[in-house]
């Protein structure tokens, strides 16, 4: 009988664990948690937003790095039948806007509890507490692992699934690379994803707490478009958040911000000509009303006199008053406002982690190791990730699947 070894217990491992263990295989769990699933539990704000039922193109279009590494992993685990899977094995799920998968209980939870009926069902051990030290590579295959109490232990094929650095309170704090490197492999740099993004200017921090929806922030690297989407954001005491601009902040990873421009469109649905048109019909029928009482009928109040302020507009003024250069200032100000970034929040507080093992090391059908047989890594430890609604997760299950199909068959 194979034995097969997965390091971690996330949403990689736990779907590793279950596919090996149908295929046969004697499975060992190791978490170095006291718990299962620990980043699961805080996915989609605690709803767990485990997939999207999209097709394999539209997936990959929302991958951020390597997404023509999942071809194999998409074919073999597509969103449906995930969804599938996690139904049968007693956790209904529901269909929402965007077409984002969750448990119909809308508790992250009924996910990782499904998993783990399956690994007690097919008799997988699982050791908690336990946290890996070093793999065992001899006569050029993967051998088992070391722990950090010194025991060793045995096995057929090794499974990493360790996870990033993002939420390192989860347990994801990079051991997988180190693992990794020891065994010959490149680690790509980690950088944060899906991360809030920080600004020195006044008048974004003055904003702290307005939320704007149906607006369009585009990411510019140069004169290259890298992201655009119309959504929801937010201002905060430190710059912007919300899922707009955690998509953006996906593709700003490696690049540098001094080449790169945020820019929000805060009226998507008109052209700057229809924008100025309209303050032109405003104008005409305010009488003696001031400018800000016209940016009131447009934007929030404190939206509105940020607007002015940046546009050396004097809110105070008679909007009968307003000078042409003045008016087009604003309507160019509605459809191209550029936000200063001045970086990143760190790592830490990154949703998932880009970077990590480099996929060209690893054979994308079956995850294993192209330098060390026997080795096989899926989820966040490798060099993949996406923007919000499922992806990221969907990649950690599928990856996960195909690691454990294949390292669970003997050899």
């Amino acid at each position: 009988m194979q034995s097969v070894l997965v390091i971690g217990g996330g949403a990689a491992g736990l779907m590793a664990a279950v596919t090996a263990a149908e295929q046969g295989a004697a499975v060992t769990l190791l978490e170095r948690n006291e718990k299962l699933g620990k980043k699961l539990y805080i996915t989609g704000k605690g709803r767990c937003n485990c997939t999207n039922l999209c097709s394999p193109d539209d997936f990959r279009q929302n991958v951020v790095r390597n997404p023509r590494f999942l071809y194999s992993a998409l074919e073999a685990l597509p969103p449906t039948a995930l969804v599938q899977k996690l139904e049968s094995w007693g956790c209904p799920t529901i269909t929402e806007h965007g077409r984002r998968v969750f448990p119909a209980s809308q508790k992250a939870s009924d996910v990782t509890r499904a998993l783990e009926r399956q690994l007690t069902q097919l008799g997988v051990r699982l050791r908690l507490n336990t946290r890996v030290a070093g793999l065992t590579v001899a006569d050029g295959r993967a051998r088992g692992v070391t722990l950090e109490t010194g025991e060793v232990i045995s096995a057929d094929a090794v499974i990493v699934c360790t996870g990033g650095c993002s939420y390192p309170s989860t347990g994801s704090t990079g051991d997988g690379y180190t693992l990794l490197t020891a065994a010959g492999h490149t680690i790509v740099p980690p950088k944060p994803a899906l991360v809030p993004l920080t600004s020195e200017a006044a008048w974004v921090r003055a904003l702290q707490g307005l939320s704007l929806k149906n607006v369009r922030l585009t990411l510019w690297h140069g004169k290259k478009r890298l992201y655009t989407e119309i959504g929801e954001m937010l201002f905060t005491h430190f710059g912007v958040s919300g899922p707009l601009v955690l998509s953006a902040s996906s593709y700003l990873a490696g690049l540098s911000l001094t080449e790169c421009r945020l820019e929000l469109d805060l009226k998507p649905g008109l052209t700057e000509s229809q924008v100025n048109e309209r303050l032109i019909r405003d104008i005409s029928g305010a009488g003696r009303k001031h400018t800000q009482a016209i940016l009131r009928g447009l934007y929030p109040e404190r939206l509105a006199q940020v607007m002015a302020e940046l546009t050396a507009v004097d809110p105070l003024t008679p909007a009968s008053e307003l000078r042409r250069e003045q008016r087009e200032a604003l309507a160019h100000a509605a459809k191209a406002l550029e936000i200063p970034v001045s970086g990143t929040e760190p790592l830490e507080a990154a949703v998932v982690t880009a970077g990590g093992a480099q996929v060209s090391q690893f054979h994308p059908a079956t995850m294993e190791s192209k330098l060390v047989p026997g080795l096989y890594a899926a989820g966040e430890v490798l060099d993949v990730d996406a923007l919000t609604g499922g992806y990221n997760l969907h990649i950690a299950f599928a990856t996960g699947y195909c690691a454990g199909r294949a390292g669970g068959v003997a050899i």
